[in-house]
């Protein structure tokens, strides 16, 4: 029998892989129904020709697409897993999972490579549309979340295009639809995409009071000393853990318009060195960004600190107070347990801040707590 999200759903609970929660019963409920309206749908291939558009030929009428599903609510409720029971059973050929940010910086590459070299201005978005509909006309979004101004401004047009010619989208967010890029520059230009979205998809708020991110935390310390192989293959396996089974990227994010890199990311779980973070001209600002955007940050070796080492102890202490404030989960190895990562000179009383927070952060009450995005 071929198998459907209920199937491999059930299967897991049989297997003891996962627990019952009825509001992920309810999420696998709507992605069965989803399941099975797409087996007997095909979208109609491009955009019209020039003479449907003047009327100068007969151009049948579309197939009404199946409603996609936006599934929202705070980490560690299952969205991920749940969507990939989905896109691993569709009943579809055309079809991709990508990381929203993914999406659309796949989506601006090609818009700048339509450009290049073009002497005419068309508007590259509807073939490029086109372009995408053909490759996998199913798209499983995870993590939607706009911080971009550029892809605040441009991802109403998509999804517009996308969905004219017959795409099914299916996506993940921490955030209800309303609260998307809010308080981003030119706002106004973004409220379109939240009016499609509440349009084309049906919301489920996955409001379990179970965090499973926290479940998957029991038994694994988020710090790790001293720094050796020990640490090194402890904190691989932890960030393992959290991305989940989420295909590994570099990435980047952008604070006014400065590009952050992040070397290797999983959704909303991040991985940096200490070099990456502390020892580049970054300051409070990118700090906040980067714990905003991410539930998780992995820290590698961070060494002792000390007034030898006084500036990047400085952004190391600043970095530490943004993840706190956010309640952004922080796993790092260091030469040293917290109490004696900065033991003396210059600093070290004002360092003793720092210590607190480092200790509170590896609670069970500091890992349950909800991140601040």
């Amino acid at each position: 029998m071929t198998d459907t999200p209920l199937s491999l759903y059930r299967a897991k609970l049989a297997a003891g892989g996962l627990k019952h929660d009825p509001v992920q019963a309810l999420a696998v409920e709507k992605l069965e129904s989803l399941h099975h309206a797409l087996s007997g749908y095909q979208p109609s291939t491009g955009a019209p020709g020039w003479k449907a558009r003047f009327g100068l030929a007969r151009r049948e009428r579309a197939p009404t697409p199946p409603q996609g599903l936006y599934l929202y609510g705070p980490v560690g409720r299952g969205k991920s897993m749940l969507m990939d029971l989905f896109f691993r059973t569709a009943p579809v050929q055309a079809k991709r999972r990508l990381h929203f940010q993914e999406f659309m910086r796949d989506f601006h590459s090609e818009i700048h490579a339509w450009r290049a070299g073009r002497r005419e201005h068309h508007d590259p978005v509807p073939p490029l549309a086109t372009r995408m509909v053909e490759r996998g006309w199913l798209l499983c979004l995870d993590e939607l979340e706009v911080h971009d101004i550029a892809d605040a401004m441009i991802v109403g047009r998509v999804f517009q295009e996308l969905m004219e010619r017959g795409a099914v989208v299916v996506t993940t967010s921490n955030r209800h639809p309303d609260d998307l890029y809010k308080d981003g520059l030119q706002r106004e230009k973004f409220l379109p995409f939240i009016d499609q979205i509440k349009a084309r998809l049906d919301l489920l708020h996955l409001a379990s009071e179970t965090d499973y991110r926290l479940g998957r935390l029991k038994g694994s310390p988020v710090f790790h000393t001293p720094l050796g192989p020990d640490s090194d293959g402890a904190l691989d396996g932890l960030f393992a853990h959290l991305a989940n089974g989420r295909p590994v990227r570099s990435d980047a994010v952008f604070v006014s318009g400065r590009r952050v890199p992040v070397p290797r990311a999983a959704g909303d779980v991040a991985r940096f060195s200490f070099n990456d973070l502390c020892e580049q001209p970054l300051g409070p600002a990118d700090y906040m960004h980067i714990a905003s955007v991410f539930n998780a940050v992995v820290v590698d070796r961070v060494p002792r600190l000390g007034p030898e080492n006084r500036n990047a102890a400085r952004r190391f202490v600043t970095l530490v107070d943004a993840l706190y404030e956010h309640r952004t989960l922080l796993a790092m190895s260091a030469d040293a347990p917290p109490e004696a990562l900065y033991p003396t000179g210059d600093g070290a009383f004002e360092f003793q801040r720092t210590v607190s927070r480092l200790m509170e952060m590896q609670s069970e009450d500091y890992l349950g707590a909800k991140h601040l995005a």
